[in-house]
C-alpha cells in the first residue's frame, strides 16, 4: 500500500469508529469494486498552530496541490480544497473557524483546547486521525454549541474526518443522485433536508446530498453523552464546457452540508 493510501485507510478506520453507518452504506450502494470517495472533509480553527496551512502540509508532502478557496460568512468559516494527480484519491476539503469573530468566552475555550496540543503530534501524519488532544466539560461543549455547532463538534471529536463522500459518477448500479437518495432512504437512513435533500444542480456542475450524522458517546471531563458524530455524503459531478469534470465545490451547497451534524444537545 502506498503512503498516501495507507494514510486514507487509517483515516477511514478512525472515521468508522464513530460512524458505523458508513459500512452499511457501502454494502447498500457498492458492488465492492466501484466505490470511490469523492472527498474527505476536516474541521479546524484559524489559529496558526492548527490552521489549514498547518494541517495541509501532510497532504502537500504526499503529492496534493491546493485548489479552490471558499467563504462561509454566516458560519464564520473559511475553507480550501486540495487535489491529487491520482483522481481515484479523494479530494480533501479543509475548513477553519474564524475564532476571533466569536465571543471572548468562546475564544477562551478554543484557545485552551489548542494550547493543550503537543506540537510534535501536529507534525505527524497521524494527527489527521488522532481525535481530541484535550478535555472539555459538557457545559463547555454546550457553551460552544450555543454560538457554533462547528466549534462544538471539533471540541467533542477533534481531528478526524468529519465525512467521507461517495462518488456517484463511479457507481455501477446508480447514475443519478435521486436514485442514490431513494436507496439510502429505503435502507433506513435519514437525509439532511436543509435546503432540500439535493444541494446544487447540473447548472453548477455539482449535486450533493448527505445522511444526518450518526450518534456516538463522548467522554467529556464530567460525564458521557451521546452526540452527533460523522456522516456520509454523496456527490454527482458534471462536465464543464471544456469537457472536463468539475472538481471544485459550491459554497452555497457546502454551507447546507455542514448542517448534517446538527442536533439539539
Amino acid at each position: 500500500m502506498t503512503p498516501v493510501k495507507n494514510l486514507f485507510n487509517n483515516i477511514w478506520q478512525n472515521y468508522l469508529e464513530v460512524t458505523p453507518s458508513a459500512d452499511k452504506l457501502h454494502q447498500l450502494l457498492s458492488t465492492d469494486n466501484d466505490l470511490i470517495n469523492d472527498h474527505v472533509a476536516y474541521r479546524t480553527f484559524n489559529i496558526a498552530k492548527v490552521n489549514i496551512t498547518k494541517i495541509s502540509k501532510h497532504l502537500l508532502s504526499l503529492g496534493y496541490t491546493e485548489c479552490g478557496e471558499y467563504h462561509f460568512v454566516a458560519k464564520k468559516l473559511y475553507a480550501k480544497h486540495f487535489e491529487h494527480s491520482d483522481t481515484n484519491l479523494p479530494k480533501v476539503f479543509i475548513s477553519e473557524l474564524l475564532v476571533e469573530e466569536f465571543s471572548l468566552p468562546i475564544q477562551a475555550i478554543i484557545n485552551k483546547m489548542v494550547a493543550g496540543i503537543d506540537e510534535a503530534d501536529i507534525n505527524l501524519e497521524s494527527f489527521l486521525y488522532s481525535g481530541t488532544h484535550w478535555q472539555v466539560s459538557h457545559q463547555e461543549y454546550l457553551d460552544l454549541l450555543a454560538e457554533s455547532e462547528y466549534a462544538a463538534w471539533v471540541a467533542a471529536w477533534g481531528y478526524r474526518a468529519n465525512h467521507f463522500t461517495v462518488s456517484i459518477n463511479h457507481l455501477e448500479n446508480y447514475d443519478s443522485i435521486e436514485a442514490v437518495n431513494l436507496a439510502v432512504k429505503a435502507g433506513g437512513f435519514t437525509l439532511n433536508s436543509t435546503g432540500g435533500e439535493i444541494k446544487g444542480n447540473e447548472a453548477v456542475k455539482l449535486e450533493q446530498s448527505s445522511t444526518m450524522a450518526d450518534h456516538a458517546l463522548v467522554e467529556f471531563s464530567d460525564k458521557s453523552v451521546a452526540i452527533p458524530s460523522c456522516f456520509y455524503e454523496f456527490a454527482k459531478r458534471y462536465p464543464m464546457e471544456n469537457g472536463k469534470i468539475f472538481t471544485g465545490f459550491v459554497a452555497a451547497s457546502a454551507d447546507k452540508i455542514f448542517e448534517s451534524t446538527n442536533t439539539a444537545a
